[in-house]
């Protein structure tokens, strides 16, 4: 039986509001800017977890081939800002991705879990993102783009669903269900920008 249906399914993340592709149409600059630190951050995130838990031998095995992955990418949104002729910016933090943090319990072993699973969440979202915007760009090759990333990202949640449910087989999904309304109200609060979250 495939198992990576069943993982997504325990995520159930709301859909974006429709204005935000509308605006980060409107403002590609930014959602680049934006996408290229998310991707920097993002391989940060796995090193993290390698270095608070070199002891599980699965969790340092599958973040470094995430933080592999996530600095290609890096380098791939760079790529695609200097054909654009767009210099990099200053990163200007992440309201969101801090409000979802801010959810992560401070005991073991249920700090691993959340952060398993609040990682999973800013996967998920990002995939939803840049698969709106694969499907709605002119240019070609930013469609191929980020086609490929969305797969990634989905792969990505997917790994950090995995781990979660090793971690904590018999709460991996409720708190994923309790973790993804929260992310829903976090969304509802806050203003439509033209940024990945």
């Amino acid at each position: 039986m495939d198992e990576v249906p069943q993982l997504a399914d325990a995520l159930p993340l709301c859909a974006s509001d429709p204005a935000w592709l509308a605006a980060a149409l409107a403002d590609l600059d930014g959602v680049h800017a934006d996408h290229l630190h998310c991707e920097r951050k993002a391989a940060q995130s796995a090193l993290s977890l390698i270095r608070s838990y070199p002891e599980r031998a699965d969790l340092v095995d599958a973040m470094a081939r995430l933080a592999h992955d996530e600095t290609r990418h890096v380098i791939q949104v760079a790529h695609l800002m200097a054909r654009r002729g767009q210099p990099a910016s200053y990163d200007h933090g992440d309201d969101y991705a801090a409000a979802l943090r801010a959810e992560i319990r401070g005991r073991e072993p249920e700090r691993l879990l959340d952060r398993l699973l609040v990682f999973a969440i800013i996967e998920a979202r990002s995939a939803e993102r840049l698969g709106l915007l694969a499907g709605a760009l002119d240019d070609p090759r930013a469609r191929e783009l980020y086609a490929g990333l969305t797969a990634a990202e989905h792969r990505h949640r997917d790994t950090f669903l995995a781990l979660a449910r090793d971690a904590s087989p018999a709460a991996w999904r409720g708190r994923a269900a309790e973790l993804a309304a929260i992310e829903a109200g976090i969304l509802a609060r806050r203003p439509v920008v033209a940024r990945i979250h």
